[in-house]
């Protein structure tokens, strides 16, 4: 039992064969990204919502309207294969890797993505980013749940307790939530802040797994490419998806006022705006990287390490109270980072151990038969 709890993450969607270094290496690009993204986009769009700002479709569409950055990345890889196919083989390069069935699929989730930016926006406009933070450190938990029905990851004692621990905190913070209230906000637009944001946390602990999935049955070759292509199509539906409740909001009629009545003035306010698209396209193109090099778990643990790093900055530049149930809820996540990370060690301690103890016994084998 023991044996078959122990496994390592999923590391199938990765198909192409490419080398370790390069393989590395766009990992920790993509979880440089990933940083950047947990970490500023959150705090610029608290920036948004404490001076003036108070558009919620708005915030949500500039989650994911960063997505043409991408089709100019996809331009020069495109060139790039031109050269490297005419070089080799004369054959006519594709333009898009993506087929009708990915491309299905990928319209799906970025419809889904619409809805849990909305729902982290709403949320977001209501509690103070440290608070935030914390309540959606219980994605790693609902990533982990889904992860485990969806792409049949198994779970060791470590990671278990690690989830436990988060869910714990987020309990914590839910006992003593309007404790941190900002001023003039009523009770019942707190407690709806808390619940959006709980469910923008499980949304997206399910969004995951989702991608990963997508990787998994998409019966063709995945290289960074097509996962390109993937967040380009998410993104595009996502922002389509948060369009359509900007129309319907009047958020489009309001923009140009709200913007001359922002407190820094009607030129940063669009710069606010432009940068909070490039941030938020950061942490979305470093999550799905993370997922393509190694798996939606990791890519989940990854996010929920850096939500107390978010935490303390918004302490620092916000000035944003740090009660007792903060700090408990900031150990538990902490001692739940540690949890996990050591069950991970131990299990790859343990994998190599395996490997190496048939190589060690064969070459005793023949270490004998030389001497005999």
């Amino acid at each position: 039992m023991e044996n078959q709890m122990e496994t390592t993450t999923n590391t199938a969607p990765m198909t192409t064969e490419v080398s370790f270094f390069a393989r590395n290496t766009l990992l920790i690009l993509n979880c440089l990204l990933l940083t950047i993204g947990t970490c500023g986009g959150p705090l610029i769009m608290r920036l948004y919502f404490l001076h003036g700002g108070n558009r919620v479709w708005l915030s949500s569409v500039l989650q994911s309207a960063g997505f043409p950055f991408i089709i100019a990345v996809l331009i020069v890889l495109y060139f790039c294969r031109c050269t490297t196919t005419k070089n080799k083989n004369n054959k006519t390069t594709k333009v898009f890797y993506m087929r009708p069935r990915l491309f299905l699929a990928t319209v799906c989730i970025g419809i889904i993505t619409g809805l849990d930016n909305y729902l982290y926006a709403y949320g977001l406009a209501r509690l103070p980013v440290s608070t935030s933070s914390l309540i959606i450190a219980s994605q790693l938990a609902f990533t982990a749940f889904f992860a485990y029905f969806l792409v049949k990851i198994k779970f060791t004692p470590y990671s278990i307790n690690a989830v436990v621990l988060l869910t714990v905190g987020a309990g914590v913070l839910a006992l003593h939530a309007s404790s941190d209230r900002p001023k003039g906000e009523s009770k019942k637009e707190y407690t709806m802040g808390f619940v959006m944001t709980l469910l923008a946390a499980l949304l997206y602990g399910l969004l995951l797994p989702l991608i990963e999935l997508t990787y998994n049955k998409a019966k063709q070759e995945v290289t960074y490419t097509l996962v390109l292509e993937i967040q380009m199509v998410m993104g595009l539906f996502a922002t389509v998806f948060c369009v359509v409740g900007m129309i319907v909001d009047n958020d489009f009629k309001v923009i140009p006022r709200e913007a001359s009545n922002f407190e820094f003035g009607e030129t940063k306010y669009y710069i606010i705006l432009c940068a909070s698209a490039l941030i938020w396209q950061c942490f979305f193109l470093g999550a799905i990287g993370v997922i393509f090099c190694s798996s939606a778990l990791l890519s989940g643990i990854i996010i929920s390490v850096l939500l107390p790093v978010t935490e303390v900055l918004a302490v620092v530049f916000y000035k944003e109270k740090f009660q007792a149930e903060k700090g408990v809820s900031l150990v538990l996540s902490l001692w739940a980072f540690a949890s996990y990370f050591y069950g991970e060690y131990k299990v790859t301690k343990k994998l190599k151990d395996a490997t190496h103890s048939p190589q060690q016994s064969t070459e005793l084998a023949l270490a004998n038969c030389t001497s005999i």
